[in-house]
């Protein structure tokens, strides 16, 4: 008789909630440091919400470090009721930048959304940073010291646009790929299913973001939006692609 397949164990993958890093004349503020903004607590406590109404419970919640993502995880877990101490994992941390005023004009649209364009090559850097190589390097060792832990069935990981992406691409297709453009909303939730086998990875959902699930007034992305904002700082005004 064959055995039963082992069970699966479960990973909620969210993005932060919204912040702002740019300020109304386009100044950047350290990403190092910057807090939710009223919107993205709001994204946050939904996101807590959507959890509590199914009974969810967390056995480990893993947070990079960065402020946003703690205190997102914090607001989810308050809605929750479940008390439990985050853990920081610095490995996890959002994609670097580099310095914004070291990318001349003509080469700020690329520098801004090309790490997050179609299927990415490793080579590709963001805003002048750490490279899409650089971010697997550190993800992908990560993600599998978590696999190997037995101790967890269900995880909360609060992390990043760029690193949820390096995550779900891996659990997508197997490879290490980088899809740019799978849409990652801020405070958004992910569901992933994860086996013993090394590529036993199901993907249940993608970028449920609980205010708006069905994302009705949004058409551009993430880094385009910011590009728009820090242009105000360089007086450029934006052109269509």
């Amino acid at each position: 008789m064959m055995a039963a397949p082992a069970q699966r164990r479960r990973v909620y993958l969210m993005r932060h909630g919204s912040v702002t890093y740019f300020d109304a004349a386009g100044k950047p503020v350290l990403p190092e440091t910057v807090p939710l903004n009223e919107y993205g607590r709001a994204q946050a406590a939904a996101a807590g919400r959507a959890f509590a109404a199914q009974g969810l419970v967390f056995d480990r919640v893993i947070v990079s470090g960065l402020p946003r993502t703690v205190e997102t995880a914090g607001r989810v877990l308050a809605e929750t009721g479940q008390r439990i101490d985050l853990e920081e994992w610095p490995d996890l941390v959002e994609i670097r930048g580099g310095k914004l005023s070291a990318i001349p004009d003509e080469a700020l649209h690329e520098a801004f959304t090309g790490a997050f364009d179609g299927m990415v090559a490793e080579h590709k850097r963001f805003l002048g940073g750490e490279s899409v190589a650089e971010l697997m390097d550190r993800v992908f060792p990560a993600l599998e010291r978590l696999r190997a832990d037995p101790s967890w069935d269900t995880v909360l990981l609060v992390l990043h646009g760029g690193v949820n992406r390096a995550i779900l691409s891996y659990a997508l297709t197997g490879q290490r790929l980088f899809l740019g453009n799978l849409a990652q909303a801020p405070g958004c939730i992910n569901a992933l299913d994860v086996g013993t086998a090394p590529n036993d990875w199901v993907v249940r959902f993608s970028n449920y973001a609980p205010p708006a699930p069905l994302h009705p007034d949004t058409r551009s992305t993430t880094m385009e939006q910011l590009l728009a904002q820090y242009l105000k700082s360089r007086r450029i005004p934006l052109q269509n692609k």
